[in-house]
């Protein structure tokens, strides 16, 4: 046995670095470099044989053509200073407050952890916008021109971003002096005192603030600087986590670590607005009625009148979020947008509001009608003024808006039955609900790349069995300019290399469509039959089956130890349907096994090479958690399972991911828990967990292991030292990982 799995590992070690140095794909991606005036690019193809070809691309005629050389460029300062992705991990809330002094009108763009451009509105010359971000987030500005004008990144803290004129070259995190006011605010010994600048003179406004109740910035202030906003917030409970690094570089003995984590239950920080009148030295009470039980207030926004200041609320439960509004003289709140659900309302992944200013309206998301969409509201009456759109599909995104012309250009899914729902397409909506109309045509999953002037865009689309398409096309109605480049995956090919099959199955309720891939070995033998293993991963936060072309490296190298490989998405997981969705409400447990189990009974009852008597499935994380639920719970299906990191009992986890799903804590918590259900193990179980994993709590998989021993289980465990979250993916985890299917599905 021994030498069989050293045997199989050796095969696995080659396997990979065969797919490494395998013939790559060609002409599968353009990376434009506009020239001055921003209508027309270039880009470099490199060939097979080292070879190089460039292309100059006519944005506006729509020609492309092959060149001897790139275009001579001008110096180009920014090459530099092009933005980095946002660090996707992060979970620091905080403000960046732009301050535009640039001269011209200045668009800002978060950059998604995909180095994506996200559009998030305009500032018009001397404005202002106090923008809710996260430490690590990086905002990228620039003119209508397409001209570079800032690169800035939220910190713990709020932070001013000036934006000035930059003759073409961005400036990173400029700091500017405070936004001119007669008076300035700031925190003294927990209170509120304001001072003037000119005169010294020094108010207090506050005296009930104390070190558990305390005032804090930032100060939210009226465009006319006569009243700002300040929280106060009762401060949350301490609660620490603790480490013991068994093994570190630097010394013999063990070290202790510890960090803050509030977990599922835990009491919170209470925030509460609080208004003030500088003119009036006082304070101006605000009932807190609308605002009972908070998670969260934030998005602070005044009208550019000063008459009201606007805030989001979510509730705790996530059950109510609400758009209030604040009479700046009176005080008096009222709700502009109420958002209700008898489940939760996916805040963290579909939240989204946009102010649209000179017409008093806001844009704002939702999933009412039963799928992800937009709706116009009127600031002042709080009535919908028009649900922007509608039908059996979902808003992934917001590009960017044209508040002038009244347009929005969306990310979008599901909008043609005839394709994959997950595809992302772009798409183009006027804001009183007209004009829907999809730019890009490809059937498959597209991103793209924005022209500077943004009439434009670069389109390039693909699927997991179809190699890239890239497509120039026109912003204003997705008219195709012309082809730039349909990949060439021929050398790749003709190696023998195969990639994932699509499938598609009903799921549990025998309509909704399920949708997965299918890996088989390279030297596949459909005379043979093959244990199946499923990589899963079912957090309600997203989908995460591939839809883009890729070499899939690691999936492909499980397989070639002779398994068929799949990944599924089964209900509960995210942007589909609102019911499809809802599976996981207070119900993580579930995991989609019922759709899963019954999309792999589908695909082998053509495919006998399938052997569904000998089903491993393996995951981390939250894929940890579904991991070991499987051979918990449908351990007549699932007869081998390897669990990283997981999260096992969503009351040892942090607090924001496990309560937008569960909600408040109460009895369904311990219902949900793999240590609750340990006792029915059955199967073959590889527990795994790196011990300073700071993302997952490793008490969650040992208090497993605990329930497992009182049940006089058998199991496997491995501790990482020194290691932290997601352990399990790294070299020695893989290989233990493979070494333990081999022993059990393959014997």
């Amino acid at each position: 046995m021994l030498r069989l799995l050293i045997f199989l590992g050796v095969i696995a070690a080659t396997t990979f670095a065969q797919q490494r140095s395998a013939p790559r794909t060609y002409r599968d991606k353009v990376e434009p470099h506009w020239l001055p005036g921003g209508d027309s690019f270039w880009y470099r193809n490199d060939l097979p044989d080292g070879k190089k070809e460039y292309v100059l691309v006519d944005a506006v005629k729509g020609e492309r053509r092959v060149v001897a050389e790139p275009p001579k460029m001008p110096h180009d300062p920014n090459a530099e200073l092009k933005p980095r992705p946002s660090r996707a991990d992060s979970s620091t809330e905080t403000l960046l407050r732009f301050i535009n002094r640039s001269g011209q009108e200045a668009r800002l763009f978060w950059i998604d952890s995909d180095g994506r451009r996200q559009g998030y509105g305009t500032l018009k010359p001397g404005e202002t916008k106090e923008q809710h971000t996260y430490g690590g987030h990086v905002w990228w500005i620039e003119g209508v021109d397409g001209t570079p004008l800032g690169i800035f990144e939220g910190e713990e803290t709020t932070k001013d971003a000036l934006i000035e004129p930059t003759n073409g070259a961005p400036k990173r995190d400029a700091k500017p002096e405070q936004a001119p006011r007669d008076w300035r605010a700031s925190i003294k010994e927990h209170n509120v005192w304001i001072k003037h600048p000119l005169t010294g003179e020094e108010v207090q406004l506050t005296r009930d603030g104390k070190a558990d109740d305390a005032y804090r910035e930032p100060f939210r202030w009226s465009p006319d600087g006569k009243k700002f906003v300040a929280l106060q917030t009762k401060r949350a409970q301490e609660r620490k986590v603790y480490l013991v690094e068994s093994s570190p570089v630097d010394q013999l003995q063990p070290k202790l670590q510890s960090y803050d984590y509030l977990k599922p239950g835990d009491r919170i920080a209470q925030p509460r607005p609080r208004l003030f009148d500088v003119e009036k030295r006082a304070q101006i009470p605000v009932s807190e009625e609308l605002i009972p039980n908070p998670w969260s207030i934030d998005d602070f926004h005044w009208a550019p009148d000063s008459s009201r200041v606007f805030f989001e609320y979510n509730q705790r439960g996530h059950q109510i979020v609400r758009v209030i509004g604040i009479d700046a003289i009176t005080g008096e709140a009222k709700a502009v947008v109420e958002e209700k659900s008898p489940t939760f309302i996916d805040y963290s992944q579909k939240g989204y509001l946009h102010w649209l200013d000179d017409t008093g309206e806001l844009l704002w998301a939702s999933e009412r009608d039963g799928w992800n969409h937009l709706y116009l509201y009127d600031t002042k009456t709080g009535a919908v003024k028009t649900q922007v759109t509608r039908g059996p599909w979902v808003v992934r995104g917001v590009e960017r808006i044209d508040a002038e012309q009244r347009v929005a250009w969306l990310r979008v899914m599901g909008t043609r039955a005839s394709e994959d729902p997950y595809h992302f397409h772009l798409a183009r909506v006027n804001l009183d609900g007209t004009g829907l109309k999809v730019l890009t045509e490809g059937d498959g999953t597209h991103k793209w790349d924005w022209s500077p002037d943004q009439r434009s865009f670069i389109d390039t689309w693909s699927r997991v069995d179809q190699p890239p398409v890239i497509e120039l096309r026109r912003a204003s109605d997705g008219q195709r300019m012309c082809e730039l480049e349909r990949a060439d995956a021929s050398a790749l090919l003709a190696t023998g290399w195969r990639g994932p099959e699509r499938f598609v199955a009903k799921g549990r309720d025998g309509k909704t469509d399920i949708h997965g891939i299918i890996f088989r070995p390279q030297n596949f033998d459909a005379s043979k039959k093959y244990p199946v293993i499923e990589q899963i991963y079912a957090g309600p936060h997203d989908f995460f089956v591939p839809k883009a072309w890729s070499r899939f490296g690691g999936q492909q190298a499980l397989a070639d130890l002779g398994f068929v490989v799949v990944q599924i998405d089964g209900m509960g997981t995210n942007w589909r349907s609102r019911a499809f969705h809802d599976v996981c409400f207070k119900n993580l447990k579930d995991g989609g096994f019922p759709d899963r189990i019954a999309w792999m009974r589908a695909a082998a009852t053509t495919r006998p090479w399938m052997d569904l008597t000998r089903v491993g499935i393996f995951g981390g994380s939250a894929g940890g958690q579904n991991a070991l639920a499987a051979v918990l719970f449908h351990g007549d299906f699932y007869k081998a399972a390897v669990a990283d990191c997981g999260c096992h009992d969503n009351r040892m986890d942090k607090i924001w991911w496990n309560e937008a799903w569960m909600g408040e804590m109460g009895p369904h918590y311990a219902d949900n828990s793999n240590v609750t259900h340990a006792k029915n193990l059955t199967g073959k179980l590889l527990l795994s967990v790196g011990e300073l994993d700071k993302n997952v709590d490793p008490a969650s998989t040992m208090q497993v292991v605990n329930a497992l021993i009182k049940a006089d289980k058998d199991f496997d465990l491995i501790v990482m030292t020194g290691a932290g979250h997601g352990s399990g993916s790294s070299p020695y985890g893989k290989r233990r990982r493979d070494d333990f299917f081999i022993r059990h599905l393959q014997q």
